[in-house]
């Protein structure tokens, strides 16, 4: 019973192992084109979108107000100044995120004040200094490739 105790942890113990050799080894040209500092992190800038004054009803205006908001997100994000975005569940009226690209929350301000949804009062902006993995500036570039549109 010992042997078969014995076998049952090397063999769980193998993934470990095969893992810790092929660790991927530091990309100094890579950690520098994403803003990485020593940690592999960087600074961004994370708005929480809430619950605005403004519920705009069901109808025409609302959909367009909404297919601006996507649209202007895709713009961002294709100037590489929106790193992230997504919905929240809801809760406290949380409904979404965004992270840019940038450690200046002015700067994000200005940004986000182009989305309809903000223009119309749908929602509001909490804005927060955020500090996280360069290697978030590579999720639009990622997610590009998983798409299928």
């Amino acid at each position: 019973m010992r042997l078969s105790t014995l076998a049952l942890a090397a063999l769980l113990a193998l993934p470990l192992a095969a893992a810790a050799q092929t660790a991927p080894s530091y990309d100094a040209e890579l950690a520098k084109s994403l803003g990485a500092d020593e940690r592999g992190m960087r600074q961004y800038v994370l708005v929480i979108l809430k619950t605005g004054p403004n519920k705009m009803p069901a109808g025409e205006a609302r959909t367009k107000m909404f297919e601006g908001h996507f649209a202007n997100m895709g713009k961002l994000a294709g100037e590489k100044k929106l790193v992230l975005a997504g919905p929240l569940d809801g809760k406290e009226g949380r409904r979404g995120i965004f992270v840019f690209n940038t450690p200046d929350i002015e700067a994000a301000k200005t940004w986000v004040a182009t989305d309809p949804v903000i223009i119309n009062g749908e929602m509001v902006a909490e804005y927060h200094k955020f500090y996280g993995s360069a290697a978030l500036m590579m999720v639009n570039e990622v997610h590009g490739k998983i798409e299928k549109k």
